[in-house]
């Protein structure tokens, strides 16, 4: 298979994906995604801003391009706790909420824009750019794309299917979950 025909294929796949997150987001409220189920339980508005702010941050390691949140994003969007949450226990993060979610689908629609518009200039040989060498750091060899990687590392296509897209696959499977729990239902079958 080219690289450019998995390339092409990403991109679609990411569109996909992203076209999900403005599906939900297009039929819930501020209710809906900070609704608070009971302790243990993170609410849609975790699993929303940890996805599209981790997304953020991992696309810096693929592009070199700098995050886009940052303390103005924070004072538009209103977050309750002004962390992606990842190296946080499900207790904190069971408080997670967004108060302005019009703010905060603007941000989330920055940065998939981003991300698509990358896709659709990235030179198909970099796909295969090793962008983190073995051995790995102790935040990264505990992880999924750790698995993943090569003998040689992660590359940039490694970063692109674990980082962006299974992750978000992961988060949209919780958010359509969650959803159910707040009166709505799913979105795919």
């Amino acid at each position: 298979m080219s690289n450019q025909l998995i390339l092409d294929s990403l991109h679609r796949r990411m569109a996909a994906l992203f076209s999900l997150y403005e599906d939900a987001l297009s039929t819930m409220d501020l209710s809906h995604v900070n609704h608070f189920e009971r302790e243990g339980v993170l609410p849609i508005a975790f699993s929303l801003f940890h996805y599209a702010n981790m997304h953020d941050a991992s696309f810096m390691m693929l592009s070199g391009q700098l995050p886009i949140w940052n303390d103005e994003w924070q004072e538009r969007v209103g977050l309750a706790i002004n962390d992606h949450g990842k190296h946080r226990t499900v207790g904190e993060m069971e408080h997670q909420r967004i108060g302005d979610l019009e703010a905060f689908t603007e941000y989330m629609r920055a940065v998939y824009a981003r991300t698509l518009s990358w896709l659709e200039s990235l030179d198909p040989a970099e796909l295969e750019r090793v962008i983190i060498t073995r051995p790995f750091p102790p935040q990264i060899a505990s992880t999924f794309s750790a698995r993943v990687a090569g003998p040689d590392g992660l590359t940039v296509l490694d970063g692109i299917e674990c980082w962006l897209y299974q992750h978000g696959l992961r988060h949209m499977g919780e958010i359509e979950i969650s959803r159910g729990l707040v009166g709505l239902g799913g979105m795919t079958s």
